[in-house]
């Protein structure tokens, strides 16, 4: 494959198919309780939605989180076992991971 230059110059090399298996995105069967929940303690006021409850590893959990911060235009992080977007987007994230397959419920006001 021949490689392409980028404006800078630069030459990028398309890598080949990933060799390490990666983790599922889509739910499993079984019952998890996903909330999504907004917060804006200690952030200066900033509002943030956390998805909490999620099966899954921090390597799925962060390549989620990545999906998820793509479809909502925003930042985030993963803390403590939960998916941190910046800003309100709670109806966004439950439709999305409706999608996915996990029965995700908002949670708060």
């Amino acid at each position: 494959m021949k490689p392409r230059a980028t404006f800078r110059g630069a030459v990028l090399h398309t890598a080949g198919p990933r060799s390490v298996p990666q983790p599922p995105l889509r739910a499993a069967p079984g019952v998890a309780r996903v909330r999504v929940s907004r917060e804006v303690a200690g952030r200066g006021g900033k509002a943030v939605s956390v998805i909490r409850g999620l099966p899954l590893e921090r390597g799925a959990l962060e390549e989620l989180a990545s999906l998820l911060k793509r479809r909502c235009g925003a930042g985030g992080a993963v803390r403590d076992g939960a998916i941190e977007i910046q800003g309100e987007h709670r109806d966004r994230l439950v439709a999305e991971l409706g999608k996915l397959g996990y029965q995700a419920k908002r949670a708060g006001g």
